[in-house]
């Protein structure tokens, strides 16, 4: 249906000679229909923090140079460790649905990928990489020197 402004009503109107009176009343009552509730607020949006996950079946943290991992947001007044029981939750909560029964999430990555967004949102977990991302270690210095390598132009090779 064609939405047309109040303004362009009220304009018909006065050209077909209404009344003022019930003119001004019309008005009044279109404006009031078109006001937003203001009973309904909604809630102020959750402020959040990113959190990674990384894959790391076999324990070898410290000593892998690359790992994989996906990345999530959660609550920022939540712990960062609570991140796995919220998506074991969400996964918990999909297997018990028609769709989860016929195919359950039985890993993390089945979970990730497989689970609508809907359901982690229950569990205040919003995914930001459905599919595993690269990881890589760092000791977190910059060195104070140049590199070996040559540089100048002419001399790359």
């Amino acid at each position: 249906m064609p939405k047309i402004d109040v303004n362009q009503v009220a304009e018909i109107l006065k050209r077909n000679d209404i009344d003022p009176a019930l003119l001004r009343q019309i008005v009044e009552e279109m404006n009031q229909a078109v006001e937003p509730e203001l009973d309904e607020e909604k809630p102020p949006a959750v402020k959040k923090q990113y959190s990674i996950v990384v894959s790391d079946p076999e324990n070898q943290l410290p000593e892998k140079a690359e790992f994989t991992g996906w990345v999530f947001q959660i609550p920022e007044d939540s712990s960062v460790t609570s991140t796995t029981e919220r998506i074991h939750k969400a996964a918990y909560e999909f297997n018990t649905t028609k769709k989860g029964r016929m195919m359950p999430a039985k890993t993390m990555a089945d979970a990730i990928e497989n689970i609508p967004a809907k359901v982690f949102k229950e569990q205040q977990v919003w995914i930001k990489t459905k599919a595993p991302v690269f990881v890589i270690r760092t000791d977190n210095e910059i060195p104070m020197e140049k590199s070996d390598k040559k540089t100048r132009r002419g001399q790359l090779g």
